[in-house]
This record gives structure tokens, C-alpha cells and sequence, in this order.
């Protein structure tokens, strides 16, 4: 279990600005660059996203989305992060579009340790001012910062 999103980023892309039209192809992009870290092919990442989507949106407001799955040959939980340059409509428990996008991959046996990093990052992406930050970083760099040193000072 990552002590802070920035081990759960650690080996993970971010991206700090993607165009995206609709939350099918932001679920294509995040899963393309989470290919590269996990190895797992794209088309698998989708559509075990997909089929998690369809028991329910994982927005959960603020303008946040964590879409998240488990699947056979990731080793861990691997989180990928992408700002969107024009918010999306994810079906959020607000009914406000989403723009801060977090998503989890974990191995199909990793159940207690999925949810738990799930719940860490719902947990700080509950934070106001996170969310402005990251919504005004424009580097990879720069959002590596605000989520490691945001979260070891909200975990202590």
C-alpha cells in the first residue's frame, strides 16, 4: 500500500493537459499511457474500466473521476493522473463535469489493497485547495509536487 500518491504515481503517467471530447476517450488516452507502465494492453484497460463504469459512475464530485479496475498481470496498484483541458460531463454524484482524472490498476488478487488505495486518493482529492492547485499546474513535475507533498502533510 502507497504511503502517498506520489508512490502510487511513482511508476504511473500524469498528465498534466489532455483534449478530450468525451469520458470513452479519456478512458482510451489514460489507458494507452497506462499500457506503457503496466504493460497490459489498452483495449484490456478499457474495457475492464468500462465494464466498472457500467455498475456505476466512479465521479465523485468536485470535479473528480476515479475510474479504476483490476486486471491479471499488474503487480501492485499503479495510478495514472490526467487534467482535463475542458471538463466532461462523468455523471458525477454533483452533476458537475469532471476535469481531475485518477485512475487505479490493480492485480485481480489485489482486493484489500485496491480499495484502500482508492480510498486514499478519494480522501485527498476531498481537499479544495489539491484540486485548485492541480487545476493550475502545467508541468509533470509540478504535479508530482502537489500530490507527494499534499498528502504527506494530510496524512501526518
Amino acid at each position: 500500500m502507497p504511503r502517498d500518491l506520489s508512490d502510487l504515481l511513482k511508476n504511473g503517467p500524469v498528465l498534466p493537459s489532455i483534449n478530450c471530447s468525451s469520458a470513452k476517450q479519456v478512458f482510451v488516452q489514460m489507458a494507452a499511457a497506462m499500457e506503457d507502465c503496466t504493460g497490459v494492453p489498452e483495449r484490456e484497460i478499457v474495457k475492464a474500466i468500462l465494464e466498472r463504469e457500467r455498475l456505476g459512475s466512479t465521479a465523485v464530485g468536485h470535479g473528480v473521476v476515479l475510474p479504476h479496475a483490476r486486471l491479471p498481470g499488474i503487480k501492485g496498484t499503479i495510478g495514472g493522473y490526467a487534467r482535463l483541458v475542458k471538463p466532461i460531463d462523468f455523471d458525477a454524484v454533483d452533476e458537475q463535469p469532471c476535469d481531475l482524472v485518477l485512475m487505479l490498476l490493480a492485480s485481480d488478487g489485489d482486493g484489500a489493497d485496491h480499495l484502500r488505495a482508492l480510498a486514499q486518493v478519494a480522501r485527498v482529492m476531498r481537499q479544495p485547495d489539491l484540486r485548485s492547485d492541480l487545476r493550475l499546474a502545467e508541468t509533470e513535475d509540478d504535479v508530482r509536487r502537489i500530490l507527494g507533498s499534499t498528502v504527506r502533510t494530510s496524512a501526518a
